[in-house]
């Protein structure tokens, strides 16, 4: 299989549309679902960025469950949108911050040179990513690019799950499982910045970390189940789905939202049937079941910039890989107990 880079049939990119004596660049590749093994380093064609994309320097990229899942094709639903025999995109990886070094015809907010952080569709472990436009922003002052890579599609599920599903207000009684994680560690801190009592479940390693992000209350679920402890939440966002559903909600208070976020399950459906089952039960309780999947938006990567500038939210960093150890990095976010995010520095 090529590796199929973005198409730019019909774009004039213009003069200097790519850095300058540079046709190539290394980057994690996969010819084939699978495990990590897949990935081999590679020497691959230099993307060109369309009438309103740019050419980013990848400095660092973080990977995550997400990532995991599209690479092995497991569970086979997500097929359907990546390429039902073969990965549409042979470059693995979402988030991303570096350096714009070109753009299109029709860029006009960013230019080389800006230091930027976002997303993109096609491919981020690797030295080069063209990203459109509008799926960056500039990194925040003093945060270091390793930081900035860390907090896109993260910070982006956090963000919508507690303003957008939820509605968390001051004075709500919030809980996050798996608050030590990727989306956790996130999703503690803006709670917090949106005024709420925050308890945050995670095992007995953890508990000084999640507190050191601002909870109020942590429950060790190694000694304690929190659907048994008879305190009732206006919010629980369940990272972790360990528990049956009718068991979390023992935990709800009888008008509060429940967010199942996991992308556990079965080898076909994956987490299909835990949200069907939640969205019938809805209709039946005044308990709002609310599974979601968050959607990248440039404003929310602006307010999630103005949360890291002020300081309300600190990105937790577990660990770093170079890139020839892409395929390390991915392994480890798969076993499932991560402290914050991996980041793939490039």
């Amino acid at each position: 299989m090529g590796i199929e880079q973005r198409s730019n049939a019909g774009a004039d990119p213009g003069p200097g549309a790519g850095p300058a004596g540079v046709a190539t660049m290394r980057a994690a590749v996969q010819h084939r679902y699978g495990p990590p093994s897949v990935l081999v380093m590679a020497e691959v064609g230099l993307p060109l960025p369309g009438r309103g994309d740019v050419l980013v320097q990848v400095s660092a990229t973080s990977v995550h469950p997400g990532d995991y899942f599209v690479m092995t094709g497991e569970p086979y639903v997500v097929r359907l949108a990546f390429g039902l025999r073969r990965p549409r995109h042979g470059i693995p990886g979402r988030d991303l911050a570096g350096v714009v070094v070109a753009a299109g015809k029709d860029v006009t907010a960013l230019r080389p040179g800006d230091k930027v952080f976002g997303w993109s569709t096609t491919g981020t472990l690797a030295e080069y990513a063209c990203v459109p436009a509008d799926h960056l922003v500039s990194v925040p002052a003093d945060l270091s690019d390793v930081d900035a890579a860390a907090v896109p599609t993260s910070g982006m599920t956090a963000l919508q799950a507690l303003r957008d599903i939820a509605n968390v207000r001051p004075g709500q009684t919030v809980l996050v499982t798996g608050a030590s994680g990727g989306v956790g560690s996130f999703a503690v801190q803006i709670a917090k910045a949106f005024g709420a009592e925050v308890t945050g479940v995670c095992s007995t390693r953890n508990v000084d970390l999640v507190r050191s992000l601002g909870a109020d209350h942590v429950v060790d679920y190694t000694e304690t189940d929190f659907t048994r402890t008879g305190k009732r939440y206006d919010v629980i966002l369940d990272n972790v789905e360990a528990q049956p559903l009718a068991a979390v909600r023992r935990a709800l208070t009888p008008t509060g939202t429940l967010i199942p976020n996991s992308g556990r399950g079965g080898r076909w459906l994956g987490p299909l049937g835990r949200i069907v089952k939640a969205r019938v039960l809805s209709g039946f309780t005044r308990q709002r079941l609310k599974p979601f999947a968050s959607v990248g938006k440039r404003q929310d990567l602006l307010t999630l910039a103005d949360l890291l500038t002020t300081g309300q939210v600190t990105p937790v960093i577990d660990r770093t890989h170079p890139l020839d150890e892409a395929a390390d990095a991915l392994r480890y976010v798969a076993a499932g107990h991560t402290r914050g995010k991996v980041v793939v520095t490039v």
